[in-house]
């Protein structure tokens, strides 16, 4: 069951199998938690949103058509439940501009860069401070193109995928990750 592509484990799932779910829910949950917490800042409320968006995933299981990837259909689940996230945060509080930041485990998730051996504690100082700083970037960058960044490191979506899960056309998230790369790399010191 583990080689079953998620589309076939969702159908799985829908028909009564809960084994397919475990399945989708072991590939997807570290992905689509980064994701959620990446947009959100915010980890707590990235946990509430997570388990929203698994619930929404449960009971729209009979209505799931395999007519786009299960990745594209379950990203943009959970980027419709961000956007809903931040228009009842701005009717709540009208003037306030963000959400707060976690820095406490600002890497937490990040694909893993070190190598699986220990690595001398000066290598492992250098990798922490480039995650940081890797970090550090991917948050300044505006939401839009932080948004897309994401999706496609993290989720695996493609460019098509990404347009149709924030519903944009695929030209507008083209340019959004060719921008959130292009300030990537002067903010990380590489070419323009």
């Amino acid at each position: 069951m583990t080689d079953a592509s998620d589309e076939s484990l969702m159908i799985a799932y829908a028909a009564g199998d809960p084994a397919a779910f475990e399945v989708l829910h072991a590939r997807h949950r570290g992905p689509l938690f980064r994701y959620l917490k990446r947009q959100l800042r915010d980890g707590a409320l990235a946990e509430d949103l997570y388990q929203d968006v698994w619930m929404r995933v449960i009971n729209a299981r009979d209505r799931y058509v395999s007519s786009a990837r299960f990745t594209t259909w379950l990203y943009t689940i959970a980027h419709n439940r961000v956007m809903d996230h931040f228009r009842a945060a701005r009717l709540r509080e009208a003037g306030r501009l963000g959400l707060a930041v976690d820095d406490d485990d600002a890497g937490e998730g990040l694909h893993d860069i070190a190598d699986p051996s220990t690595p001398p504690p000066d290598q492992l100082l250098e990798r922490e401070q480039l995650v940081r700083r890797v970090v550090a970037a991917v948050e300044a960058l505006p939401g839009p193109q932080r948004e897309a960044f994401v999706l496609q490191q993290e989720g695996g979506l493609a460019l098509a995928e990404i347009a149709q899960a924030t519903g944009v056309n695929a030209e507008t998230a083209k340019s959004r990750l060719r921008y959130a790369f292009a300030r990537l790399r002067r903010d990380l010191g590489g070419r323009p």
